[in-house]
């Protein structure tokens, strides 16, 4: 029974260190500026918060690891899509590439 309890856990473990690496790889890749631009925090400062949860996941702190899943969390809801939106990639709504601000535009 403990075997199986483990096993889970470990299973959310690795799950918490494949969100933080994700959220730190996705965080290195956008600009700096960005972040400003967003009024996020900076680069530098969201890149060492999701630094210190990676290493809290690779050195099992519990209380670290909760805070770090916490700032991955918030970092891949917030964070994220607010750069994606300010550098111009974010969600499309509907339309076609040959929409403007009016309509379609059919060249006519």
């Amino acid at each position: 029974m403990m075997q199986g309890f483990l096993g889970v856990l470990w299973v959310i473990s690795l799950v918490l260190m494949a969100m933080a690496v994700f959220a730190f790889i996705d965080g290195a890749m956008r600009r700096g500026d960005a972040y400003s631009a967003a009024n996020k925090q900076t680069k530098v400062f969201w890149l060492i918060i999701l630094g210190l949860a990676i290493a809290s996941n690779v050195f099992q702190i519990l209380f670290l690891q909760i805070a770090g899943l916490i700032a991955t969390i918030v970092y891949i809801v917030d964070v994220r899509p607010a750069l994606k939106q300010v550098m111009g990639n974010g969600p499309r709504r509907g339309g076609s590439s040959s929409d403007g601000p009016y309509g379609p535009f059919n060249g006519r």
